[in-house]
């Protein structure tokens, strides 16, 4: 067993391909009918004959995958295009430099700040697939600062992950389960509010205790064996005390600007109830503002035509395996469909939650999403085809359909958290080079904790 080592993402997300393939013969095929907006009408499941898949999905379905999510998958190459050019003019590495040496002693501070900074992005606007664009920036700052490649994606990952579980106003989560609830996005806010701030709170000390025991005891990471590796790999060059000049500079004012762009552009403000213009960027116009960022700096920082282009592709080139886990995780959704099996899975879950109690409603209906929100991991998608049929089973159980809402949102969030159905989970740990079975060593403590909490917060709202 001390010889055993987990596959990678990809033979793990090929076994899922091939068992949901399998499972397409196995669980009959069914269909709902929809009503205007395209979501199932509670009550109208059918079956239908068996629509099993060929064999052959195992390896189509990916490239299919990857056809259906080519906006994630482009966004992903001209992010790496646009930070190959950033990087070519030295001034990541310089500024890293820069950082860690300011910070030096200080470095902790880093966690809480960075957590809380992703959190609010989770929680506002659901942070996921854009966070994807971040790794790059901020493993080499933990990498040089003497911590390990889990810390630095556990940051960005379980920071923005925690938001997304808590949602407050998510239009992608909370908003979407909410209209088809038939409830004002508003209602069960505080509920969901104390549940943000003491599960961030939670986590950002989970991380912190691992950090800070890693950068004191190297040998006690779960990945000490790379050491060599990810040091090589992500830390900082440059770290011989050299000012920044003006030209690196302007590069980094530019990285920072299109980032901050990024940031505001997908922000919905019309649906916070925000007084600021809404741009309602996604990933197309956000590929399209990195590829133009990475112009710019070219122009600007002097590079040239040849090396500017030269920077872009090697840049891209490196995150082109992320590109693939996307496809091949997009493909298990892809086969599912094809076999017409989650209509059935959610009426599986519709009669057996059928005459419970509120608060024994409420635990079901959280544990019912588990191993829907595993097959669906698309938080909008899960609630588009769910909430029709489970929202309306809350008024049998004397329970506030906002309940439902967040025994949803938080049950998808946690299990998004490690997921290999997930592009942006497999997408995060492929940019840290992490194998998922050490990220699951490290996480499976603080799943345990927020599965605790989640629980108790979900009782507690069944009986208020």
């Amino acid at each position: 067993m001390k010889s055993f080592r987990m596959p990678t993402a990809y033979t793990i997300l090929l076994s899922l391909l091939l068992v949901m393939t399998i499972l397409t013969w196995v669980i009959p095929a069914g269909r709902y009918q929809t009503g205007a907006e395209g979501e199932p009408v509670a009550g109208t499941y059918e079956q239908i004959p068996q629509q099993g898949q060929p064999i052959t999905s195992v390896f189509t379905a990916p490239l299919e995958g990857l056809y259906e999510a080519i906006d994630i998958a482009a966004f992903i190459l001209m992010v790496g295009g646009f930070l190959g050019v950033v990087g070519k003019t030295g001034a990541i590495d310089r500024g890293i430099s820069a950082l860690v040496a300011k910070l030096r002693g200080k470095e902790t501070l880093l966690i809480p700040i960075l957590m809380l900074v992703f959190a609010l992005g989770g929680t506002t606007f659901g942070m996921a697939e854009e966070t994807i664009a971040f790794y790059p920036l901020v493993l080499p700052i933990f990498i040089s600062a003497g911590y390990d490649p889990i810390t630095a994606v556990a940051v960005i990952l379980v920071g923005a992950g925690v938001g997304t579980l808590a949602s407050t106003v998510n239009p992608f989560a909370t908003g979407i389960a909410a209209g088809f609830a038939g409830v004002s996005l508003g209602t069960g806010m505080l509920l969901r509010v104390i549940m943000l701030v003491v599960m961030l709170a939670a986590s950002i000390y989970f991380v912190m205790r691992y950090a800070a025991r890693v950068k004191a005891h190297p040998e006690t990471s779960l990945m000490a064996s790379r050491r060599a590796d990810y040091t090589a790999r992500f830390a900082a060059q440059g770290s011989d005390g050299a000012k920044l000049t003006w030209v690196q500079s302007l590069a980094l004012a530019l990285f920072a600007l299109t980032f901050l762009v990024m940031i505001y552009a997908v922000i919905p403000f019309d649906d916070m109830g925000l007084p600021l213009p809404t741009l309602g960027w996604w990933f197309p116009q956000l590929s399209a503002l990195f590829l133009a960022a990475s112009i710019l700096v070219g122009v600007c920082c002097g590079l040239g035509e040849e090396e500017t282009v030269g920077a872009f592709i090697h840049g891209a080139a490196d995150l082109l395996g992320v590109a693939f886990i996307i496809g091949i995780s997009r493909g298990i959704t892809v086969i599912m469909n094809g076999g017409q099996i989650t209509a059935t899975v959610l009426y599986w879950g519709e009669q057996a939650l059928r005459g419970a109690g509120a608060v024994s409603f409420t635990l079901l209906t959280f544990l019912l999403y588990l191993p829907l929100s595993f097959l669906i991991p698309s938080s909008s998608g899960l609630a588009t085809l769910s909430m029709p049929i489970m929202a309306p089973l809350a008024d049998f159980a004397g329970v506030g359909r906002e309940v439902v809402i967040t025994a949803f949102q938080t049950a998808s969030g946690l299990i998004n958290l490690i997921t290999p159905t997930s592009a942006v989970v497999m997408g995060a740990l492929a940019l840290g080079h992490v194998p998922y079975g050490a990220f699951l060593k490290f996480i499976w403590k603080l799943l345990a904790i927020l599965l605790v909490l989640s629980l108790m917060f979900l009782a507690l709202g069944a009986l208020a």
